[in-house]
């Protein structure tokens, strides 16, 4: 509903930015507790996605991909294990559930994953406003709310959600190498799959895959099986693919009570717990898929017909796209060497990085601290510090992992991370207020 002038107010408890699996379990968990607690004591939230319809790494969704996390951190497990929100409900109401028990896995298909997200995000639909972007956050009541001034595609009249909370969780931004700009033929795997269907019916030649991580090597996996006579040229700094770290003990730093450790602990500690458990989840790769190129790369050198190019130890030195073709200058950083690829496509899988909350709470951002390096404060219960003239709720869903760990934009802990911004939110909410204020 839109702001009339010196009328009343529709005043929420939480409106929430963007709209994948991190408020999306928000949602669920705040739909738990109105169930509990009837209308007297019901939080009521709205949710501002950008995307037209729920969609999570869709790009990356292909058919044989399996998620690299337990399906029992799920949305809602963790938190509440009782939850009709879970994974195996979803199991259930597909009248898969004896199926995947009998498939002995912990590890779901990704596509069958993200049919559970959107199974989910069905259900809590009605808070939910897709084709809706965020055009400026502005503080509002003596800073006690922020109004968020969202318009439709399409539209150009703005509405305004007056909140008392806000929180972010708008996702990571695709990275590409420095210097390196998207276009027809130079992709990052984020979009790996609509590019593909862009192609149907061609025969294309070489693929080159810049990356050394998981997405890399799926990338790399799929186009050299759907393409069974181009070439694939992998390149990456390392001397090869490097396999995660997902022993029992190490996984350990994914755990509900290691976020509160990292949080209290001195600088230097965050610093060394990450660079100690970085081969957790960044530039690693699962070994069962190590072991399925190395099989692919040896298999062809028997045959003399090696379509799976390795470029170890190499970086790119230049990228041009020609129109036809995208030239790539790959440059060994042991040698010096130079090998030129003209190529159908250049496939960048060279990570993400968070959004910076700054630029979406445009006024409201003055009011926030931050730590000398620039970063944002950010206190245990993911609420960002603020001065006296913002006493709005600022949570963070994401871009948290200076203040709380590897975690930060990971599904491993997002079912206790938004029972926690939960919480904190209803521990901080004033008694019995109505839902409505008076205008300014």
């Amino acid at each position: 509903m839109s702001a009339p002038s010196g009328g009343e107010v529709d005043v929420h408890d939480l409106v929430g930015v963007g709209f994948g699996p991190s408020n999306l379990a928000l949602a669920v968990a705040v739909s738990e507790h109105n169930a509990r607690v009837g209308t007297s004591g019901a939080v009521r939230a709205r949710f501002v996605e950008r995307q037209r319809e729920f969609g999570w790494h869709r790009g990356m969704l292909i058919d044989d991909a399996t998620m690299q996390v337990s399906f029992l951190k799920d949305l809602v497990t963790l938190r509440n294990p009782a939850s009709d929100f879970s994974f195996l409900s979803y199991l259930h109401q597909r009248d898969r559930l004896v199926d995947f028990i009998n498939h002995k896995t912990l590890f779901p298909l990704r596509v069958e994953f993200h049919d559970y997200l959107r199974w989910a995000a069905d259900r809590v639909s009605p808070v939910v406003d897709y084709g809706h972007e965020v055009v400026a956050v502005e503080p509002a009541a003596e800073g006690t709310c922020v109004d968020v001034v969202v318009r439709a595609a399409g539209s150009a009249a703005p509405v305004r959600h007056r909140t008392r909370n806000l929180v972010i969780g708008t996702g990571l931004v695709p990275r590409l190498p420095d210097g390196v700009v998207r276009t027809d033929r130079v992709w990052h795997t984020s979009e790996l799959l609509p590019r593909i269907a862009e192609r149907a019916g061609t025969a294309p030649s070489r693929f080159v895959v810049v990356g050394a991580g998981q997405s890399a090597a799926e990338a790399v996996a799929h186009l050299h099986r759907e393409f069974p006579r181009a070439e694939v040229c992998a390149v990456f700094s390392r001397y090869g693919y490097s396999p995660a770290d997902d022993s029992a003990f190490a996984n350990r730093i994914f755990d509900p009570e290691a976020v509160g450790l990292f949080h209290a602990a001195p600088e230097e500690v965050k610093e060394m717990l990450l660079r100690y458990h970085g081969n957790t989840n960044y530039s690693v790769v699962d070994t069962d898929l190590i072991d399925d190129l190395y099989r692919r790369v040896y298999r062809e050198k028997v045959l003399g017909t090696a379509r799976l190019r390795l470029f170890n130890v190499a970086r790119l030195a230049e990228v041009v796209d020609t129109g036809s073709r995208v030239r790539v200058t790959v440059e060994s950083s042991a040698t010096g060497a130079t090998t030129v690829l003209d190529a159908d496509a250049l496939v960048c899988s060279t990570g993400y990085r968070p959004m910076d909350p700054g630029r979406l709470l445009g006024p409201a951002a003055r009011h926030c601290h931050r730590d000398d390096a620039g970063r944002l404060v950010v206190e245990r219960d993911y609420r960002v510090r603020t001065g006296p003239g913002l006493r709005c709720g600022i949570y963070l869903q994401g871009g948290t992992e200076h203040s709380h760990g590897i975690t930060s934009s990971l599904l491993s802990n997002t079912a206790v991370r938004v029972g926690e911004i939960l919480r904190s939110l209803l521990d901080r909410r004033p008694a019995r207020r109505p839902y409505a204020m008076a205008g300014e």
